[in-house]
């Protein structure tokens, strides 16, 4: 657009948004649209720091009138590429929350992060079905489907939503259930983008005050051992517990855990939403598989979640790739072993496997567009030197899965892929009926492309 009418269209916009409204190179731009990960940094044309859903309804509107693609942002935790044109809707203002005990139902802003949502539903005696991290934002982690602690019991995250309100491309306010626009619920509930802007996601919460759950450490020679104990532990558990383990390579750096630092350690993780009895009867197996190094495994708060696998809270660089697993075995591990070792060369610091299956294997009665239930373990593979980044990293991630290629998933869930930056990626995202169904509905909700979503 010319720059007159770029002036009055943009003037516009500022007079009908009661949020801010940002062009490239003002102040204050990067910082509304700053990613968790700082090597990834965005600079589009223009960012609407919504804060009601009146803003994004017009920031929609004013995107389609000129020709700039839409992208939304909350936490910036699931960004990948720099966004250097378009429209970036951030979210982050939209926080609002409210609880019904009577119905268990959280209604969640889209820029609300999952720590006060978990704050305000213990007050109840309740806990929503959440990620292992508590400072992602909940609406842009549940669209992708979600993952967490407690995932074999309970499932993805996805399935315990019961309603979204949603901007569309034509900028129309609309609510989303299984009974008002169930196909674009479905699609939302796995599908992750390309469908409209979420303003609000109702979540179904579960009673649930107490776990047993947290991490096991182990270093030097108890490493083995305890991983291929955890092998085949993990194989036999009940469906009522998750457990997953990660290697970590803890850098000898300021700030680094005192116990961890400048050491190399395997963490089990264990959740187990039940009795501390049986928690302890269940995990038994692996404090007698060998020396434990620390032990942080016992009864805690549902608000204590994050401790589990205590993920950072604040971003550093890093380089991140996932997949799926149809299995996992001794030969499997013995080929883990091999490639993440500080003697093998592993640039990662941390390599991390969780079991998943149980729950996360059966779809909803009124169904979701989640991919990845067919798969029994995820995988990641995570570098924080940015030297790393270009060759070392994705080279010995090539090698992990050329290593497990016997097992990789056919699809891998999108939030664990890298899908939205990669084509071949991306058709794998989903089974191909789900995407072909997908892409049916994001070509019914969005017939014009006004929200990118996708590798170009």
């Amino acid at each position: 657009m010319g720059s007159a009418l770029e002036s009055r269209a943009v003037a516009h916009l500022r007079l009908a948004v009661s949020g801010t409204v940002y062009l490239r190179g003002e102040e204050g731009l990067a910082a509304e649209v700053a990613c968790f990960n700082p090597t990834v940094i965005h600079d589009p044309d223009v960012v609407v720091a919504a804060v009601t859903e009146n803003d994004v309804a017009q920031a929609v509107t004013f995107a389609a009138e000129n020709g700039l693609e839409v992208r939304v942002q909350a936490t910036g935790h699931g960004s990948e590429l720099p966004i250097t044109d378009g429209l970036i809707i951030s979210t982050r203002g939209l926080d609002s929350l409210s609880i019904d005990p009577t119905t268990a139902l959280a209604h969640i802003g889209a820029g609300l992060r999952w720590a006060p949502i978990i704050e305000a539903s213990a007050d109840l005696g309740l806990a929503p079905i959440t990620g292992s991290s508590t400072s992602v934002g909940a609406v842009g982690y549940t669209l992708g489907g979600g993952l967490g602690p407690l995932a074999r019991k309970y499932g993805f995250t996805a399935d315990w939503v019961r309603s979204f309100r949603v901007v569309t491309a034509n900028a129309e306010i609309v609510t989303a259930d299984d009974s008002t626009n169930p196909e674009l619920f479905w699609a939302l509930r796995g599908g992750k983008g390309g469908l409209g802007v979420v303003t609000e996601m109702t979540l179904e919460l579960v009673p649930l005050r107490t776990l047993y759950a947290g991490s096991l450490f182990f270093e030097g020679d108890a490493i083995e051992p305890a991983f291929r104990a955890w092998i085949d532990w993990s194989a036999t558990l009940s469906d009522e517990a998750t457990t997953s383990i990660v290697f970590l390579q803890v850098p000898d750096v300021e700030g680094a855990p005192p116990p961890l630092r400048g050491r190399f350690v395997l963490s089990v993780r264990f959740a187990y939403p039940g009795s501390a009895t049986e928690g302890e009867k269940l995990i038994a197996p692996l404090r007698e598989a060998a020396p434990v190094y620390l032990d942080f495994v016992g009864e805690m708060p549902t608000t204590a979640v994050a401790s589990i696998h205590n993920d950072p809270e604040v971003g550093t660089p890093s380089w991140v790739r996932g997949l799926m697993l149809d299995s996992f075995d001794q030969a499997a591990g013995q080929a883990i072993l091999d490639l993440v070792t500080p003697a093998s060369g592993s640039p990662f610091v941390a390599v991390e496997i969780r079991q998943i299956g149980g729950a996360t294997a059966r779809d909803t009665t009124d169904g979701t567009s989640v991919g990845g239930r067919e798969s029994r373990y995820t995988l990641s593979t995570i570098a924080g030197d940015p030297s790393t980044f270009a060759e070392l990293a994705p080279a010995r991630a090539a090698e992990i899965t050329a290593a497990l290629a016997d097992r990789v998933s056919e699809t891998t869930n999108v939030n664990w892929s890298v899908g939205l930056i990669d084509k071949a990626a991306f058709e794998k995202t989903w089974p191909p009926a789900i995407f072909d169904r997908l892409a049916a509905a994001r070509s019914e909700w969005d017939p014009r492309g006004v929200f990118a979503f996708g590798p170009e």
